[in-house]
């Protein structure tokens, strides 16, 4: 039997976390999360984290020799050049450890949380996507109280990826996020079911 792949994305700060943790607690589904992924390719003395260094001066580092990842926002949210770069790093190591994990994973059913699922043309990895989307003003706004954010870096970074239109267009299920919770759950709930039964 052929696993069900369910890519998760959608924009910055439009609730991908929110809908893996309700999938994995309420169905108990094993959630892939490319952010970890990504996070693990820099830890320190990684080959990646040291060619950073390397473009960038040692300032891209805290005191501990860690990424320092507000610097390293600043610098490739504003570039787009540089944001190739290090993409170009880091997204062949993300599409690996997800290959591997979902091979050595005995489920049927998995969710790869891949915020930059058409950016990294990673869409070949999964079986259906589901896109969470809603108004740029609840992202701004989101963005602004969770990374303690200026509205211009908000906005910077949300034009960093593909526009919500785009996604919501190569989407296979879309949960739109933009009312309650208990709302954005319902929808959850409705789409695992009918990929369920197709």
């Amino acid at each position: 039997m052929k696993k069900r792949l369910i890519g998760l994305t959608g924009g910055i700060a439009t609730g991908k976390t929110t809908v893996a943790n309700y999938l994995a607690s309420a169905y108990n589904l094993p959630v892939l999360d490319a952010d970890i992924y990504a996070r693990d390719t820099v830890t320190i003395g990684s080959p990646i984290l040291g060619a950073i260094a390397q473009r960038y001066g040692t300032q891209i580092l805290s005191a501990d020799g860690s990424l320092n990842r507000q610097y390293l926002g600043e610098v490739i949210f504003n570039s787009p050049q540089e944001r190739h770069w290090l993409e170009g790093l880091i997204h062949p190591q993300v599409r690996k450890r997800s290959l591997n994990a979902i091979a050595e994973s005995p489920a049927q059913t998995l969710v790869l949380v891949i915020p930059l699922l058409f950016e990294a043309e990673m869409t070949d990895l999964v079986t259906e996507i589901w896109v969470v989307s809603c108004s740029q003003q609840q992202q701004i706004q989101r963005l602004i109280q969770r990374n303690n954010l200026n509205t211009e870096q908000a906005i910077a970074r949300i034009n960093s990826q593909l526009s919500m239109d785009e996604k919501v267009s190569r989407a296979d299920v879309v949960l739109d996020n933009s009312s309650t919770l208990a709302l954005l759950l319902k929808q959850v709930d409705e789409a695992l079911k009918k990929g369920s039964n197709d």
